[in-house]
């Protein structure tokens, strides 16, 4: 099956974390299909704390993608973000 999910990246304490779209066999951080954005958590001032390809998700939503909770809640943000 294939997901949408968080890989990690970053320094020590100092989450980075992208948005990708993955077969679900594969490692966290092992190869991916496509990635389609980013989730910086640790976001300060005029940093964004997330960046988003809302056109690319629901194509890989229409092909059969799962997203995952955490990814379902940041397609959520990312898309009141741009309604503002």
């Amino acid at each position: 099956m294939v997901k949408i999910r968080l890989t990690r990246g970053g320094a020590k304490k100092r989450p980075f974390y992208h948005i990708v779209v993955t077969d679900q066999r594969n490692k966290r951080d092992g190869r991916s299909i496509e990635r389609l954005g980013y989730y910086n958590p640790v976001a300060q001032g005029n940093e964004k704390r997330v960046e988003l390809n809302t056109d690319r998700v629901n194509h890989w939503v229409s092909q059969g993608a799962q997203l995952t909770d955490k990814v379902r809640m940041l397609v959520k943000e990312a898309s009141s973000q741009a309604a503002a």
